[in-house]
């Protein structure tokens, strides 16, 4: 594979990637590509990927298709993998990857309305249609994960490595910039938690005189993922809910309502419908606070306070990060971790786009105004953010840009490992190539080269290939 772990991740992620402004494309007559296992590739996926792909501005060589067929070939053999290796993600992971790549899609596009009316679909809609992509593409990449997981590389390899790259092919480190912020999350009023129990406590009584606690879950639960599904989570092990839920849920029996538990979402009534020895299934309904206007506003005044105490000198950003700030990172100074990378530094395309555009204006050293933030749990906030440092785009080397090449050597040696296993594998597994992919100059050689009988071909009715 030419991209192995980077174009691997460009596929998750462009799977759900909206095409703002691409044209619509003639319709493609579905039929099967390859077949890997029990799964099948199908022409509207690789003409849907490279419209996506394209569209994020990735570049290809001279045959896209191939290229695209090649890498999918490899994502599909780690999902058969996974299956034979009994490899799960539950349906929590999932709903968290949906929710946290729907937050940043959101914000690309505008509001959450607009990304429905884009795709003429609701935001559950959507979830539910891609929903078995993104668990099969986790499930490909946690097998890869197992793959390659012991794979180090030492200090005299990482030399090796560089000193073995020719002058004119050293690879150039893209322009990146190194950011500390400081957040303020506005508090919720007293009054409004009081009114969302009283609220949620009616809904309970209810439900407790003979009303349908599914109903009640579509008509008032916060928890669009679940609401929908009459606020039914599917079977959950220890471990993977909030503490506090999944110590309430694991002590009621069958049928029984709860009193209402508080976690970070917010409050929680909770029924149980199953419990399969150390795994339940429980429905619940979730009533979320609403932070009031005018506490968005103190926040953003707050901020606004405390950038002029930094830019008067009276208090160095790092002090009043530690101070003032409401994120974890703030005993480091406000730094950001770039969640790609788990370093310092970010791409421009790995920053928020309504960040970048704030912080693409700034020299170094200069800060933010207050701009608005969802946090990981997806409540509202406001921040501030210095621009620490600009690295500008040059040719690597060692001693400025170990970390760069560090990971460079790491991914090859990651290369070499899975280049092994995915020949291992193919003596195993299951292919099949259309005909028509025949002469594709593949990075392995996928299954001898044999023409596909019509039989094997699914020819469907004319449909626009699926977008997100």
């Amino acid at each position: 594979m030419k991209y192995i772990q980077n174009l691997l991740a460009a596929l998750v992620f462009t799977a759900l990637t909206p095409q703002i402004g691409v044209t619509q494309e003639p319709v493609v007559i579905d039929q099967v590509v390859a077949v890997v296992g029990n799964s099948a590739i199908l022409k509207s996926d690789l003409y849907n990927q490279q419209r996506q792909m394209e569209s994020q501005g990735m570049t290809f060589g001279s045959d896209p298709l191939c290229e695209l067929l090649d890498e999918m070939l490899y994502q599909k053999l780690l999902y058969n993998e996974a299956i034979n290796d009994s490899v799960e993600v539950s349906d929590q992971q999932v709903e968290q990857v949906l929710d946290r790549r729907l937050r940043f899609f959101i914000q690309q596009i505008g509001s959450r309305e607009q990304l429905e009316a884009y795709y003429g679909k609701s935001i559950e809609e959507l979830k539910d249609e891609f929903r078995p992509l993104v668990r099969e593409q986790e499930m490909s990449q946690m097998m890869e994960s197992k793959i390659t997981r012991n794979v180090r590389v030492t200090p005299s390899e990482v030399r090796a490595f560089y000193n073995d790259i020719p002058e004119d092919e050293i690879p150039t480190v893209e322009s990146e910039i190194e950011m500390a912020q400081i957040v303020i999350k506005p508090p919720v009023d007293p009054e409004e938690i009081a009114d969302t129990k009283r609220r949620l406590n009616e809904i309970r009584d209810r439900i407790l005189g003979g009303e349908s606690f599914n109903t009640m879950a579509i008509l008032y639960s916060d928890d669009p993922g679940s609401a929908r599904r009459g606020g039914e989570l599917g079977f959950h092990s220890r471990g993977e809910l909030f503490p506090e839920f999944e110590a309430t849920a694991f002590s009621l029996r069958p049928g029984e309502v709860s009193e209402i538990i508080e976690t970070q979402a917010g409050f929680h009534i909770i029924q149980l419908i199953e419990r399969r020895g150390e795994q339940i299934n429980v429905r619940h309904i979730l009533m979320q606070p609403k932070i009031s206007p005018d506490q968005l506003s103190r926040a953003r005044n707050k901020l606004d306070s405390i950038r002029q105490l930094i830019q008067s000198e009276e208090m160095t950003f790092e002090d009043a990060a530690k101070e003032f700030s409401d994120d974890p990172g703030k005993m480091s100074g406000g730094v950001m971790i770039n969640p790609y990378t788990n370093t310092t530094r970010f791409k421009n395309d790995e920053v928020e786009p309504n960040l970048f555009f704030e912080v693409d204006k700034l020299d170094v050293g200069e800060i933010t105004r207050p701009i608005p933030m969802m946090t990981e749990d997806g409540k509202q906030a406001f921040r501030i953010v210095k621009l620490l440092h600009r690295i500008e785009a040059h040719s690597a080397t060692l001693e400025g840009d170990y970390d760069f090449v560090q990971q460079l050597a790491l991914n090859e040696k990651k290369r070499k490992k899975i280049m092994n296993w995915v020949e291992s594998r193919i003596e195993k597994t299951y292919l099949l190539i259309n005909e028509q992919y025949r002469d594709c100059e593949f990075s392995v050689q996928w299954t001898p080269k044999v023409e596909v009988s019509k039989e094997t071909e699914l020819e469907l009715q004319p449909t626009e290939p699926r977008e997100f």
